[in-house]
């Protein structure tokens, strides 16, 4: 019997192997699951960070 696992956007049980979507059932609950992602609703814990560097005046080089 091949594993099933749970879909992790809708929880219906679904097969493993031959899946073109796994771990998803459907492409709908892959895009659903993009969707989340590209909202920011689902982080990844760590430290904020600022991504543009200091810059000061006295810090010029000429």
């Amino acid at each position: 019997m091949p594993p099933r696992v749970k879909c992790p956007t809708c929880r219906c049980e679904t097969d493993w192997d031959n899946n073109p979507h796994r771990p998803f059932c459907s492409d709908r609950c892959k895009l659903i699951d993009l969707g989340g992602w590209a909202e920011e609703r689902y982080r990844i814990p760590g430290q904020k960070f600022d991504l543009e560097p200091d810059v000061d005046d006295d810090d010029e080089v000429d």
